[in-house]
């Protein structure tokens, strides 16, 4: 079966489908790419679906290069026989592969191996055949004191080993038994003696037990690490009762001395050497499982964070909170360049407090400022409240989360952008720009520094930057980037760039101005026709010559709209002004072998809304106020929060308490919640209710459960839909139902 069936019939696509995605991605198209503008070829795959085809399509590939490289091994060991290379060309996964080869693969001196050596070998295969009763008789004959066997039980012994190594080397075997251990399996954590104290994060794993089929990626990760962390034992426990009937249905035929020794050899193999490979490689498909689940999540929360919706283009001062060392406060224009900056002291004496508030109230009417952006940090809310006490006319006063603000200012990138200044100034600026434009600050920071993973330095890093990249990539595709304002970080994530062509395109534009078309981009040094096909569609310019240059109409369909406009009697300007023209537009007249319905419609939708942000429109919130810490919080309360992080198991919310607090699974709302996503998204305003708090543990347990009307409880008590258990029978069909059963005892039924 060829990879573009097996992948079409794995993901329920059609083999066209597949194989032109195949083809598109071995071209170099990139996903965005091939989702936007090549819908008709693909049959209007979405970017989920082509990231599976490619992931699958890596994983085959993969796949065959180890085939090839068994295939060739077993050929120079003179081991390839036409069965076995009939098995290892069938095989469909990694684990049957090395299943296969691992009788022949070469390794370091085993007791099997020895036993080998020693001449052993044609004893073993005797004593497996199980037809010789007097088995001990015939093993004398190997016995051999200048091999080492000196007796009887040495050479028994010695055939032993070889059995033992047989068996757990036997493909059947392996795969019954892995798959036993997948289904049978139970991870066992407990605190080790004396740690109790200092693994009281993992309290909930002293004595834990649980089966490894459905251990949620979280916990499964959560015991590891505290395994890691020398905190907790992890064991992996499996019923000797559900594997060993397996191996005695394989190789016990019968009851003699022979039969005894291979049940010895049996039970010798499975504990010293199938059991501990089966432990490590489960444990290893365990943990990928986990792995994947858990960039799953990381990444969709990235996906959220970086879609958040901005304030968009505004002057506004940002401030990186601090008590001791003062709050860094800078001053932006529009395009967050740097306008000024200081330190003021609100939190430092009466004199200083009345110092800062003055100094505000100056650079907010100097620099005619629209919005205040305050880091949540260390002294975050008590900043805010300050500054809302100032009570300035129509400025919005917003909250924004730091989380990688530091790394940022640390980076060459801030370096290279601001020279001049400090880390703490440079920190302030990606405050006030992170409210202005999330995804175009954000792309900046490594995705996991920005406060929205869990386990994330615990998980497969390769396959986490993978997801990373590709999340990061979608969400600046689908935004579009500003070519004349761009930066090089954001650039290089737009289709066909990468971080070379993204510095070409910055260099250009420094050096000839801003660029005037789209067209123009193709003077850029080293920007060739492909990297121009794959990016043009993702650049927009502002008051461009040609108004198309400000959609995502790519201009390889600008002759197609020009050509509407004609048949109308207009010009391109006309159609995205005039609704009433675009509705005379019937787009069947453009059907052609290369343009379908689903680029037709994305046209004219580019049409209405040229350029058109998806993201959601901003909405000002605040904490509560009064509300700073966790000991300010009471059972009962109910307060403003932000969605900081989602999780399998509930979302973390931000109430302005630098604490999180949990809103677990069964608390997301009054019905019965499988993903928290179905409810909730990253930098989501939602409102919360205490329901517990864990000072000790530095703990918020949280609800967004809303308090039923008296109406709506009657209504959930008689709607049979609503209660979700078997109501209970009424005591005259409880008398009626034992009234039968005496009767039917009594007569028969």
């Amino acid at each position: 079966m060829t990879h573009d069936i097996r992948i079409a019939q794995e993901l329920a696509l059609s083999t066209r489908q597949v194989s032109t995605a195949i083809a598109l991605l071995d071209e170099g198209a990139t996903i965005p790419f091939i989702s936007r503008y090549r819908k008709e070829m693909t049959g209007s795959l979405d970017e989920v679906q082509l990231a599976q085809i490619r992931d699958r399509l890596y994983q085959l590939r993969e796949l065959d290069k180890r085939r090839e490289a068994i295939l060739r091994s077993l050929a120079e060991l003179g081991k390839l026989s036409a069965e076995l290379e009939a098995q290892v060309t069938a095989a469909e996964t990694m684990a049957i592969l090395e299943d296969l080869y691992l009788p022949y693969k070469p390794k370091r001196k085993t007791r099997a191996s020895m036993a080998r050596e020693k001449g052993l070998e044609p004893l073993a295969q005797l004593v497996l055949l199980q037809g010789n009763d007097d088995i001990r008789n015939a093993a004398q004959a190997f016995v051999d004191v200048d091999k080492g066997l000196h007796d009887l039980e040495d050479a028994l012994a010695g055939a032993r080993d070889i059995i033992a190594e047989i068996i757990a080397e036997d493909a059947a075997i392996r795969a019954q038994t892995r798959q036993v251990f997948m289904e049978k399996g139970v991870f066992a954590s407990r605190v080790i003696p004396g740690k109790e104290e200092a693994a009281l994060k993992y309290k909930d794993y002293h004595e834990w037990a649980e089966p490894l089929k459905t251990a949620p990626s979280h916990r499964v990760l959560a015991m590891r690490r505290g395994e890691k962390e020398e905190m907790l034992y992890l064991d992996m426990e499996v019923p000797e009762s559900e594997v060993l009937p397996l191996l005695d249905n394989a190789y016990i035929k019968g009851s003699g001395e022979a039969s005894t020794q291979v049940r010895i050899a049996m039970l010798d193999g499975y504990k010293r050497l199938l059991k501990p490979a089966m432990e490590t490689e489960v444990r290893m498909l365990t943990r990928q499982r986990a792995d994947e689940e858990a960039i799953r999540v990381f990444a969709e929360n990235v996906r959220q964070l970086l879609l958040a919706a901005p304030l968009g283009q505004k002057r506004l001062l940002a401030v990186d909170p601090g008590f001791r060392t003062g709050c860094k406060t800078v001053c932006l224009d529009e395009q967050g360049a740097l306008l000024e900056n200081t330190t003021i002291f609100p939190h430092n004496g009466a004199g200083k407090a009345e110092e800062a508030a003055k100094t505000l109230r100056f650079l907010v009417e100097k620099h005619q400022l629209q919005a205040i952006a305050i880091g949540n940090g260390t002294a975050g809310r008590e900043t805010e409240e300050f500054v809302r006490k100032l009570a300035l006319p129509e400025i919005a006063i917003v909250m924004v989360n730091e989380s990688g603000a530091s790394i940022y200012s640390a980076s060459e990138v801030a370096r290279a952008e601001f020279p001049d200044y400090d880390v703490t100034v440079r920190g302030a600026i990606s405050i006030g720009r992170r409210l202005m434009d999330p995804l175009a600050e954000l792309v900046k920071i490594d995705p996991k520094s920005i406060g929205v993973g869990q386990y994330q330095h615990d998980v497969d890093q390769a396959k986490l930057q993978t997801a990373l990249d590709d999340t990061v990539i979608s969400c600046v595709n689908a935004v579009g980037v500003e070519l004349n304002t761009a930066s090089k970080q954001i650039l290089s994530y737009i289709s066909g760039l990468g971080p070379s062509l993204a510095q070409q395109i910055v260099s250009f534009r420094n050096t000839h101005g801003a660029f005037r078309n789209r067209e123009s981009l193709k003077n850029v040094p080293r920007l060739g026709e492909k990297a121009f096909e794959q990016a043009a569609g993702f650049l927009r310019i502002r008051n461009a010559e040609n108004p198309l240059d400000a959609s995502a109409v790519h201009p390889e369909r600008y002759a197609l709209v020009e050509q509407m406009a004609s048949d109308l009697g207009c010009d391109v300007a006309d159609l995205l002004r005039d609704e009433k023209l675009r509705k005379q537009i019937d787009i069947k007249r453009y059907l052609s072998d290369s343009v379908g319905i689903p680029t037709l419609r994305d046209i004219l939708a580019e049409l209405a809304k040229p350029g058109r942000d998806p993201r959601e429109q901003f909405e000002q919130f605040s904490f509560a106020e009064g509300i700073n810490s966790i000991s300010d919080l009471r059972i009962g309360m109910r307060l403003p929060g932000i969605v900081t992080n989602i999780t399998n198991f509930g979302a973390f919310v931000d109430i302005g308490v630098h604490q999180d607090g949990l809103v677990h699974l069964s608390q997301l709302a009054n019905r019965y919640v499988k993903d928290p996503n179905e409810v909730v998204k990253v930098q989501q305003k939602v409102m919360v209710s205490v329901t517990e708090i864990d000072q000790k543990r530095n703990r918020i347990s949280l609800s967004m459960k809303t308090e039923e009307s008296p109406a709506a409880k009657k209504q959930h008590r008689h709607d049979p839909s609503k209660n979700r258990k078997p109501s209970r029978p009424s005591n005259a069909e409880s008398d009626l139902t034992s009234k039968l059963a005496a009767l039917k005892s009594k007569f028969g039924s």
